[in-house]
């Protein structure tokens, strides 16, 4: 409802690992991925596109990368078509603002509104071993 709104980073991991495509139907958010693949030469680095209602943008997001976003103005909608169904049993979450992914957010830390479970979140130092790489 509010601008500053943050989400994540959020992944589900194998067996019910989540491929998420994502766009903006009202207002504009931030989107970013984090690739958690252990293995992979970009392990660790991220992205991020603006999505808006305007520009019609879609951000696909594969398996093995976290996902998060910033609402940039109020009342704004989001919608997700996602590859498996919800499993709380392998849900991950990474916390947004973790110091060591660098993660340039167009929100600070002190005006960020983030849900009480995404405050409780892991650091990033917790990811080992979510998804190998062969």
């Amino acid at each position: 409802r509010h601008r500053g709104v943050v989400r994540g980073l959020h992944c589900q991991v194998p067996p019910c690992a989540q491929g998420k495509l994502v766009r903006c139907t009202r207002g504009a958010i931030w989107d970013v991925a984090v690739d958690v693949r252990m293995g992979s030469r970009s392990f660790g680095q991220w992205t991020a596109v603006t999505l808006s209602a305007e520009n019609g943008s879609q951000f696909w997001i594969p398996p093995g990368f976290l996902h998060g976003f910033c609402t940039l103005g109020d009342n704004t909608e989001v919608e997700y078509k996602c590859t498996d169904l919800w499993d709380r049993a392998c849900e991950r979450s990474v916390r947004w603002n973790d110091e060591s992914l660098g993660i340039d957010w167009p929100v600070s830390d002190c005006q960020a509104i983030v849900s009480p479970r995404d405050e409780q979140a892991l650091p990033f130092s917790s990811v080992i071993d979510w998804f190998v790489l062969p």
